[in-house]
């Protein structure tokens, strides 16, 4: 398999962390912001959404967006519950990430990461995302409190999509993780699993 992936993008991260954690092997093409790779991909047509990650199968078929990326890897292995409710749980928790969570908490990070969105770095939007991104980790918090893990009683893909953009939320996004107690060891879990990579590894 060949993954196009986007180094800092939390998306591309979650696949990359999925593939070492179930030990798969594939050949990957870093694809970053304005890197002539990401733009010869574009010109090749292998980004079929336009943007990283992209998964290109062994018999060339091609998958975008991470979230469905996920549930192609993770069909039949332990990230995927058996339980039908606790599927469709952490399936529950999959499009809510996409839905609100990534376009707070991953918004604010790129807004105070990439020079290329330096000028949406106003003290009113900066604000407004640290206020709605203190009640999503809120929400996931109360689920925490409750449960080592998001979906059933065992790690799930739900865990490593959320993952992705949490564990930088205060260091790349500027949030304050110190009210969330259960998040915090949440994310320490998740680090010290076999086969963990990190967002540089």
């Amino acid at each position: 398999m060949k993954l196009y992936s986007m180094p800092s993008s939390g998306n591309s991260y979650k696949v990359r962390l999925l593939m070492a954690l179930l030990g798969e092997s594939y050949d990957r093409v870093d694809v970053e912001y304005d890197s002539d790779a990401l733009a010869e991909a574009h010109e090749s047509g292998a980004l079929p959404f336009g943007k990283a990650p992209t998964l290109q199968l062994d018999d060339g078929r091609v998958l975008g967006e991470s979230n469905a990326i996920l549930t192609y890897l993770g069909e039949g292995s332990r990230f995927v519950p058996e339980d039908r409710f606790a599927r469709a749980q952490m399936l529950s928790w999959m499009f809510w990430e996409q839905n609100q969570h990534e376009g707070v908490i991953a918004v604010r990070a790129a807004i105070l990461c990439y020079p290329h969105r330096a000028h949406e770095r106003t003290q009113e939007t900066l604000d407004a995302l640290e206020v709605r991104g203190h009640v999503l980790l809120g929400i996931m918090e109360q689920r925490l409190e409750q449960a080592d893990w998001l979906a059933g009683d065992a790690m799930s893909l739900a865990d490593i999509c959320l993952y992705a953009y949490t564990h930088t939320a205060d260091t790349r996004g500027g949030y304050d993780l110190e009210p969330f107690p259960a998040l915090r060891r949440w994310l320490d879990r998740i680090a010290k699993l076999d086969g963990y990579v990190g967002l540089d590894g």
